[in-house]
């Protein structure tokens, strides 16, 4: 189907009347040479003048009328509208809260050197890994201690989100541990998303320790918000005092929400965590549609040139034609 985007330049279609009808008529002086034998001159070489029409006659005028129209039609831009291109579009929104209180620097993991590390730069690792395979997601990151606090709003702008992440450090939103608190702000946070599927997953030793929301609360919240939080365990179980690990904890805010709960004992088993997730999360989309536009206009821009080009054209030739041979004298 076609059609024309700037519909209304063919208001400007009675212009060359309004121009014919109000405007002046244009004069021009011309120096002339006045010659009195000028007839018998003519009848000497036996060729009589014709009577020129300057105008052109009516056909002219109809040209010229089909050219100015064509020259509108092509302002007026007319395009082909083609079919529909379908694209895909994610349509799920994830937050990752990431535990970073005092208990995160625990150096309960082992890295592929075999070398044990603190809590947090094993799931540093990680997560890069996980945000690198989901280019089609938009995430977002929450750090939690005494306070929780957006590090990076839901973006698909992943780059800078890893710049973000590598910010973080153990400690830097206080030494406590506010589960709680850290689900209150995802739900705030993906409460004005609106897309279908939102996914919260939260890395933590699961010890609550600070939260001005019960974590058994805010998990009600979120499953009311239709939010599903997928909860991971950090830390060794036997672990006590400030590094305490609470799983129990970890695995009724799963439940609550229809999510899972996964345990990380080190850093092979929390790369496996991320692989489970994406198999459990995977990728859902929603169908746009866009209507590419050709553009026409050459074609009545070509139109009127070539009309032009035909009526010089026979006009040159008919001139000739038109001049009448004197009769020959006696």
């Amino acid at each position: 189907m076609w059609q024309f985007d700037y519909l209304w330049v063919f208001l400007l279609l009675p212009l060359p009347w309004l121009a014919y009808r109000f405007l002046r008529p244009y004069h021009e002086a011309h120096s002339a040479l006045r010659v009195p034998f000028f007839f018998a001159m003519s009848r000497a070489v036996n060729q009589l003048p014709s009577t020129s029409q300057g105008s052109g006659g009516r056909w002219q005028v109809v040209i010229n009328l089909l050219v100015w129209g064509l020259l509108l039609a092509a302002c007026a831009r007319p395009v082909l509208v083609e079919k529909a291109i379908e694209h895909d579009q994610p349509i799920r929104d994830m937050l990752l809260a990431i535990d970073i209180s005092q208990s995160m620097q625990a150096k309960d993991f082992t890295d592929a050197n075999g070398q044990q590390v603190d809590r947090l730069s094993a799931v540093k690792t990680v997560v890069r890994d996980f945000i690198a395979q989901r280019k089609q997601d938009r995430i977002g990151l929450i750090v939690f201690g005494t306070g929780a606090y957006p590090q990076a709003p839901l973006t698909l702008d992943h780059a800078s989100l890893l710049l973000l992440l590598d910010e973080v450090g153990v400690g830097m939103a206080g030494p406590n541990t506010a589960i709680g608190d850290a689900i209150g702000l995802a739900i705030k946070l993906l409460d004005q998303a609106k897309e279908q599927e939102k996914v919260l997953i939260l890395l933590s030793d699961g010890n609550d320790t600070g939260s001005a929301i019960t974590p058994e609360h805010a998990a009600a919240l979120a499953h009311a918000r239709g939010i599903t939080v997928h909860t991971v365990g950090i830390g060794d179980p036997q672990a006590s005092g400030e590094d305490k690990v609470d799983l129990q904890a970890l695995e009724n805010i799963a439940r609550t929400t229809a999510g899972r709960f996964f345990r990380a004992d080190d850093r092979s088993a929390l790369a496996q965590v991320y692989a489970t997730l994406d198999q459990i999360t995977p990728h859902t989309v929603k169908t746009f549609s866009h209507q590419p536009k050709r553009d026409l206009f050459w074609w009545p821009l070509g139109a009127a040139l070539l009309l032009l080009a035909l009526s010089h054209g026979l006009a040159a030739i008919a001139g000739p034609l038109r001049a009448k041979p004197a009769p020959a004298r006696p």
